[in-house]
């Protein structure tokens, strides 16, 4: 009842800063293990692409179970535990 919403834009913010990280740190991390970095950086194809894109949702769901992810612990923008 108290305890006021954070503001969209750090909503947002935490989400776009949530998947880039996720997608850079998983990505090179699949591309190392699978041959596929390139100089720019990585280019994953077929099931490399398709484990990215899991650990990417998987992500998303841990941080919504288990409290938050990354950047909405550090920007503060957790969801509210559900009431139960």
């Amino acid at each position: 009842m108290g305890d006021a919403s954070p503001p969209t834009w750090k909503i947002v913010l935490g989400v776009v800063l949530d998947l880039l990280t996720v997608f850079f740190v998983a990505g090179f991390a699949i591309a190392s293990v699978t041959g596929e970095r390139t100089a720019q950086g990585f280019q994953l194809e077929g099931f490399s692409a398709l484990l990215l894109f899991a650990l990417v949702v998987g992500y998303f769901i841990a941080g919504r179970r288990y409290g938050g992810t990354l950047w909405q612990r550090i920007l503060g923008t957790r969801p509210a535990k559900p009431r139960g």
